[in-house]
């Protein structure tokens, strides 16, 4: 698909068909995640892919929703902010490098026909533990991964470059 009319085309799928994503997709998509651009290329990241029904269950204890759980795979995108580049004012960049792994792993898959949706809004401390994620370790955010049980059109709420976009100065 045309790069431009894939970002027009990649929706929030909240409801995923029972057919398993193939392997060759699942890991074209998580090799599209490793490729992503890092600050000072320090890669801080982890994906864990879940597969396992029980497993996908438990993680429903840090985001209950049915629709998520049922997704014939689940990614969880970590960090290692230790492994991070810091900006020199002590900023760190470690969110913003998953962040783009994420958005990678989203493109790749609707590039490969399925759907995706960001989850941010999880319990960590139960995703960790269900997990078993080292201490160190971040989780920056979820995504249920399958064929979308329904269909969507273009994305058309957001906003008009006019009111987004600014040249040479705020």
């Amino acid at each position: 698909m045309e790069f431009y009319e894939l970002v027009r085309r990649r929706r929030s799928v909240r409801a995923y068909k029972l057919d398993p994503v193939e392997e060759e997709k699942l890991m074209r998509i998580l090799e599209a995640g490793r490729l992503a651009p890092s600050a000072a290329n320090k890669q801080p990241w982890h994906f864990i892919v879940v597969k396992d029904a029980k497993v996908k269950e438990q993680l429903r204890k840090a985001y209950d929703r049915e629709w998520f759980v049922k997704a014939p795979v689940v990614i969880v995108v970590c960090a290692d902010p230790s492994a991070a580049w810091r900006r020199r004012d002590g900023e760190e960049y470690w969110k913003v490098d998953a962040a783009i792994a994420m958005e990678h792993i989203i493109l790749a898959a609707a590039n490969e026909g399925l759907g995706t949706c960001w989850i941010g809004a999880f319990d960590e401390k139960v995703v960790k533990e269900v997990l078993s994620i080292p201490e160190h370790i971040r989780v920056v955010a979820m995504t249920p991964l399958g064929y979308a049980a329904e269909e969507k059109g273009p994305v058309t709420d957001r906003k008009p470059l006019e009111q987004i976009v600014h040249f040479d100065k705020w």
